[in-house]
């Protein structure tokens, strides 16, 4: 079923640029011959934005140089014309503070570069992690019709025969360099085995949550979030995304008609079922509410009590990575198995209906993508906890850490920052024991700045020797989606914000219950004012600039994370630009 609504070329909406006969067309038209283009370039032919995250610093992102060129020529055989808009790129692993700090940079860039523009449609070329988010988000707002296109998996890591996945395995060998089973040079080549090509983390992370949450919405071509991005399929991907970017203009199939509370249940439910990422919620919520779609934290929680984990990707899963998930049928192969937990009627950017795109797609490896009957973790990926440390949430992953913290009691460890925490863990007379729930706060969105990803809080170097590698660790901050343990995040109202977590002193008991979602503080309601009345907020981060705006306008964790004046709810839409 391909949805047409018989759009005409005289209704493009760059003929508003280049079509009248008057003083400022001819100058776009001049302009454009100026850059050896002619009439047949833009006459009758859908100009396609190719919103291009490159950069010399990304290697999750290093392929796109060429992979442009593809979705170039699929632009071209469909009769449209690409137009490369570069956009900023969020390399994950070199952008400081944290790249979370500029998701809302990359969604307002996004969203003011198409409407600016005389383009009619639009390719978004993401995947490092908060690159996808960014891109959707200003897509949505903008509204004209848009595919994307995920970077892609990298291969498998190396060191000695045993397979490396990133994040994951920097986190366990660092444990073991701090313990003294690792040498020096043994580092160093694990170093240059961990990432073996261009593309995203291999394990479940951020990325591959996010690939995996935008394809299950129905923004991507059926199966193209699993193709790693070394596969000569993922270059077919590219043109074929060039090639149907075009036909959604002429169907005028905008994100409004793909991005519904059924395609956002669908992700939600795709999300649990992977192990995703903590960070899919923050994201997701983001990504509904620019679609007017409301959702928060309970809907996420609900999900994670009725969808089982099937994908056994490591971290949630044990030995196998995205290129084993690819090879045992990928995205698609697992959503047929989730089949009875979809609204398979959701539209596509296919111009069909989920159902259909699903149609045929088969596992080829049950211990990589689990029956329904033999999961990998019979709950989903995250669970949300709820009480007078974090009244407006905070999550956990418990398919990634010892079941042992699924109900816990211990005294706080309680740091105020980032180098605080880092000085004391080498300690060896900190006074910590594998019972304690270590605690960093004053660094969610405000406090961070940014919100970066440190909730996986370093095991202390005493406890590491003794050989404990897993203990309760909580935070108003993020933690990378390639990483795992007893990790409570995204505790909300952060601290910096006056929270209740900036009330918490070293000492006071903690206690947790996942089953119940409960995580409280054993301190009385007439002691929790008490410190209130002395507590001040932290300094501010930033007195000007980006930073400031950002800390004027940011939302908690629970709400997404997203500037309050992009919100869809916040103003009316914006209408097209005056042409004068």
């Amino acid at each position: 079923m391909t949805i047409n609504n018989g759009k005409c070329p005289n209704t493009l909406r760059s003929a508003r640029w280049y079509a009248p006969d008057d003083l400022r067309s001819f100058g776009h038209r001049s302009r454009a011959m100026q850059m050896g283009r002619e009439p047949s370039d833009w006459e009758a032919r859908p100009q396609i934005a190719i919103i291009n995250t490159w950069s010399d610093i990304n290697p999750c992102h290093a392929h796109f140089k060429h992979r442009v060129d593809d979705v170039r020529r699929g632009i071209l055989e469909a009769g449209g014309f690409p137009i490369e808009l570069p956009a900023l790129s969020l390399a994950e692993n070199f952008v400081k503070p944290t790249t979370m700090l500029y998701r809302n940079m990359l969604a307002m860039e996004v969203e003011e570069l198409l409407r600016s523009h005389p383009v009619d449609g639009v390719v978004l070329m993401g995947g490092c992690d908060k690159t996808t988010p960014g891109l959707v988000l200003g897509a949505v707002s903008a509204g004209f019709p848009a595919i994307f296109v995920p970077a892609g998996p990298m291969l498998r890591g190396n060191w000695r025969g045993n397979v490396l996945g990133s994040g994951s395995d920097a986190w366990k060998y660092w444990d073991e360099r701090r313990a003294g089973t690792i040498s020096r040079d043994e580092w160093i080549a694990i170093e240059g085995g961990i990432a073996r090509s261009y593309g995203h983390c291999m394990t479940m992370g951020t990325a591959s949550t996010m690939t995996a949450i935008a394809e299950a919405m129905g923004l991507t071509l059926p199966a193209a979030s699993s193709i790693p991005a070394a596969d000569a399929n993922h270059i077919r991907m590219c043109a074929a995304s060039g090639r149907r970017i075009v036909n959604m203009v002429w169907e005028d199939l905008t994100p409004d008609r793909i991005i519904t509370p059924s395609a956002v249940n669908n992700a939600v439910t795709v999300a649990m079922a992977t192990g995703c990422s903590t960070n899919a919620i923050i994201h997701l919520i983001a990504m509904a509410r620019r679609a007017g779609i409301n959702m928060t934290l309970e809907d996420f929680d609900q999900a994670s009590r009725e969808i089982p984990v099937i994908a056994n990707v490591r971290p949630s899963g044990e030995h196998y990575l995205m290129e084993d998930f690819y090879y045992a049928g990928g995205l698609r192969a697992l959503m047929s198995r989730l089949t009875d937990y979809l609204d398979l009627d959701a539209l596509t950017v296919t111009g069909e209906p989920l159902g259909d795109t699903l149609q045929g797609a088969e596992v080829y490896n049950d211990e990589v993508i689990r029956p329904l009957s033999n999961p990998v973790y019979q709950e989903g990926s995250l669970a949300v906890l709820r009480g007078n440390l974090a009244p407006d949430g905070c999550v956990i992953k418990p398919a990634a850490c010892d079941p042992r913290f699924h109900v816990h009691t211990g005294p706080a460890l309680v740091f105020d920052s980032y180098p605080e925490m880092k000085a004391a863990i080498d300690d060896d007379d900190l006074d910590v024991t594998a019972d304690h729930v270590m605690v960093l706060r004053n660094v969610g969105p405000l406090g961070g700045p940014g919100m970066p990803e440190w909730g996986m809080l370093p095991i202390p170097t005493k406890l590491v020797k003794q050989g404990v590698r897993d203990m309760l660790r909580l935070s108003d901050a993020r933690m990378s989606g390639t990483s795992y343990g007893a990790c409570m995040l995204h505790a909300a109202p952060e601290a910096a914000a006056g929270g209740p977590l900036a009330l918490l002193r070293t000492g006071d008991m903690v206690h947790i219950n996942i089953a119940q979602r409960r995580l409280t503080m054993d301190v009385s309601d007439e002691e929790l004012a008490r410190r209130r009345a002395e507590w001040t907020p932290p300094r501010p981060a930033f007195s000007r600039g980006y930073g400031w705006m950002f800390a004027q306008h940011i939302k908690q964790a629970n709400e997404g994370c997203d500037f309050d004046f992009l919100e869809t709810d916040f103003g009316p839409a914006v209408g097209e630009p005056d042409i004068f």
